[in-house]
């Protein structure tokens, strides 16, 4: 095995085994609600655990783009987008209120200020605006989450921030604050690439953080996501996404572009929600993770 941490990660933006049983009993229906596993609270070691995450609400106006009631019957985290990258309060109210009924986690998708570009554009923000930012963005999915019976349960940056913050300690200072801010008495999960910027300055201001692995985006060896200025970044193929989530969640591995097997632990995995039918994805690879022994469980 290659170890893992993030190095320099793209300058630009954004196995499966034999079956085996849990010894959970039966798989509960996709729409149970979620069951909460504080974050302090280690599995049994041979169950392994994994919250199933998408992003939600990505559509504008008359315009959409995600299948927000399909993906609500298949994950356990929802990235419900914040008006900056997509989504507006109608689609939010919308969201938060499914999320709700069917025990989904709701997340914050914060992300640079940039709907024409899907908030996939790098940008140089300055570090207090950017910190305004991401906290006005956290208080509006409150709001909505809150009318709901429900609450923002952590915070994801989205596309380009996303990466910068993997490697740019001040941008990943900033959002850190603008967290701090939104929520000044709670302590909101930071959820993001395993050893990244990001984590290192939630984890100083005393945050909670999650580690976090995506089956359907291409590796580098150092552990960072393949940019999607290259070629074969996403990963299209269903059986090879399918593949690489348990590979994940249960041996806490994954293949890298180059074919090097890297170790990737993580407590939450993505399914991107802006691919082509990506609920029934999410669907499959739900029905995989519990036929490999996984249990799929919310993380806060």
């Amino acid at each position: 095995m290659t170890p893992t941490g993030p190095g320099r990660p793209d300058p630009t933006p954004g196995d499966d085994g034999s079956p085996a049983r849990p010894a959970t009993g039966d798989e509960p229906a996709a729409t149970a609600p979620a069951t909460t596993a504080p974050l302090t609270t280690a599995p049994a070691a041979s169950v392994p655990v994994v919250d199933l995450n998408a992003d939600l609400g990505e559509g504008f106006g008359r315009w959409t783009l995600t299948d927000d009631d399909a993906l609500l019957s298949a994950v356990t985290s929802a990235n419900v987008a914040c008006g900056f990258h997509a989504g507006d309060p109608s689609t939010m109210r919308r969201v938060c209120e499914l999320a709700a009924e069917r025990g989904v986690r709701i997340g914050a998708q914060v992300s640079y200020r940039d709907l024409a570009g899907f908030g996939r554009r790098a940008m140089d923000l300055p570090p207090d605006e950017l910190a305004d930012e991401v906290a006005y963005q956290i208080g509006a999915l409150q709001a909505f989450a809150r009318a709901a019976g429900a609450h923002v349960a952590y915070v994801k940056p989205h596309g380009a921030l996303y990466n910068r913050t993997v490697h740019d300690e001040e941008q990943a200072a900033a959002v850190v604050r603008g967290v701090r801010l939104a929520a000044p008495s709670s302590d909101l999960p930071v959820l993001g690439l395993p050893g990244s910027r990001l984590h290192e300055a939630a984890g100083r201001a005393g945050l909670p953080v999650v580690a976090e692995a995506f089956a359907d985006r291409a590796y580098t060896p150092h552990g960072t996501l393949v940019s999607r200025r290259e070629p074969d970044a996403v990963v299209h193929d269903p059986d090879t996404v399918v593949h690489r989530a348990v590979a994940i969640a249960r041996d806490g591995e994954v293949t890298a572009r180059g074919g090097e097997r890297i170790r990737l632990r993580a407590r939450s995995l993505c399914v991107h929600g802006d691919t082509p039918g990506a609920a029934e994805l999410a669907r499959r690879v739900r029905t995989a993770l519990w036929t490999a022994g996984v249990r799929v469980e919310a993380f806060a």
